[in-house]
């Protein structure tokens, strides 16, 4: 039993020896992702404000064309305002698409229940929200009818036109 408990205190110190050097080798290596990282992020930071300065150059030269023909307040006014048009469209290009409805969301659309409406007669709005109610609670919504049968034919209301036919049923 004596060999057995040798071998025990070497596997545990050979384990030990395996874990340090583990941790060494992530060390190491997560030390050399992040000084390659931090360069990666270094450059794109300058490159960001180059840029910049190039975007203000041009936006000045485009200032300084208009304002051989025109006063100097109406180029400015109209470089300003081509900036505006530029920084509205790429703002538009970075919004993502409108996600389509999960089903649930589906059904509550057929149903003519728009969750992400506000609330009829509450206000509830915050400033920079565009018309999205932040917090407000829904009402709860029913569940929508079985649809009938097919082949089953829905009753004719008084008064009612034909979708197909435009006339009278």
């Amino acid at each position: 039993m004596k060999g057995l408990d040798h071998l025990e205190h070497l596997d545990k110190q050979l384990v030990d020896e395996l874990a340090q050097v583990a941790r060494e080798t992530v060390r190491d290596e997560l030390r050399d992702q992040t000084r390659r990282r931090r360069r990666t992020a270094t450059l794109y930071a300058a490159s960001g404000a180059v840029a910049l300065y190039a975007g203000a150059a041009l936006a000045l030269a485009v200032g300084l064309a208009l304002a051989i023909g025109l006063p100097g307040w109406a180029a400015a006014l109209i470089t300003a305002a081509i900036l505006g048009v530029a920084a509205y469209a790429l703002r538009e290009a970075a919004r993502p698409s409108e996600p389509r409805p999960a089903p649930d969301r589906a059904v509550d659309l057929a149903a003519g229940h728009d969750p992400g409406a506000p609330p009829a007669g509450g206000t509830g709005a915050v400033a920079g929200t565009a018309g999205r109610t932040v917090g407000a609670a829904h009402p709860p919504v029913p569940p929508m009818p079985p649809a009938p049968p097919s082949g089953a034919t829905r009753p004719e209301r008084p008064g009612e036109t034909d979708p197909g036919t435009g006339h009278r049923a």
